[in-house]
């Protein structure tokens, strides 16, 4: 298993994903808000896991340029296609690595993407290299280690097993935040925007060191 073998089960699965229902759809817009408030218009952001776009098309209004990147070519496609029917000249859809990446931005985001990569101090580290100095890091991350035994014991290995599912780190809220931190990061804020439930997804919001 790869970075690779996991965009060709995103490629797989991206319409499927594209047709899917937000969950929590109050909780999604409090993150929107969240972010927009913290977004300038001088702004150069990067997305990483920008999966069809909805998120990036919903931010990209009011910065100076937002990049969105996805490992998975049929994602990009879809976002492609969301694009061409709602214009937002500022922002860029690409397929690419986090690694592949380069220049500076003021901010980088990533929505439940963390828990996806295979090496996360690699990645936070790339995160931090790719921000300007006291650029913002905001991620909003599924914390698999503070749900369901069951789900990371049982479930998710059997079903990457037979190939119905990516690579998925299980972590904790508490080694999430550790991580961050470890990587050069000054965590300024970590809330909770779920309306439904326990929220094991906490949105952080990190400034470079």
């Amino acid at each position: 298993m790869s970075t690779a073998s996991d965009a060709r089960f995103w490629d797989r699965t991206s319409r499927k994903y594209a047709a899917a229902k937000i969950s929590d759809q109050a909780g999604y817009e409090r993150s929107l808000e969240r972010t927009l408030a913290l977004l300038g218009p001088a702004d150069r952001v990067l997305e990483l896991g920008c999966g069809t776009g909805t998120t990036a098309l919903r931010l990209a209004g009011g910065v100076q340029s937002y990049l969105a990147t996805d490992i998975s070519a049929e994602m990009i496609a879809i976002a492609e296609e969301k694009h061409a029917a709602l214009p937002v000249p500022a922002l860029v859809f690409r397929t690419a690595t986090a690694e592949a990446l380069d220049g500076q931005f003021d901010a980088v985001l990533v929505f439940n993407y963390l828990h996806l990569v295979r090496d996360l101090p690699g990645t936070l580290n790339r995160i931090h290299a790719l921000l300007a100095a006291d650029g913002l890091f905001i991620s909003k991350t599924p914390c698999l280690g503070d749900m369901n035994p069951v789900i990371r014991l049982a479930l998710l290995p059997a079903m990457r097993a037979i190939g119905k599912a990516p690579y998925v780190s299980a972590f904790r809220a508490a080694e999430l935040s550790q991580s961050i931190s470890a990587a050069g990061f000054e965590i300024l804020a970590t809330e909770s925007h779920a309306t439904k439930g326990k929220d094991a997804r906490p949105y952080i919001v990190a400034r470079k060191r």
